[in-house]
């Protein structure tokens, strides 16, 4: 069973690809890893922001009116 690999959803095969080829899919794989794990890292950092602007805003609504809302919502 030969191997191959995809380029804007049509399938090629590696069989005939000089060694020069087999690099370029070899850095084509890692770039994609590479682009998978940004990925992850910005929905992370995405999801830290959106709880610091969230703890931000109880602080703002404790400062103003002096209740603590964390307190309030809390389920301790």
């Amino acid at each position: 069973m030969s191997q191959g690999f995809q380029i804007d959803g049509v399938e090629y095969s590696v069989e005939g690809l000089s060694k020069e080829g087999m690099e370029l899919i070899e850095r084509l794989k890692f770039t994609g890893h590479v682009l998978d794990e940004l990925s992850n890292q910005r929905a992370l950092l995405t999801k830290a922001k959106n709880a610091y602007i969230s703890d931000l805003k109880l602080e703002i609504v404790q400062g103003r009116t002096g209740v603590d809302l964390g307190a309030l919502l809390s389920n301790d």
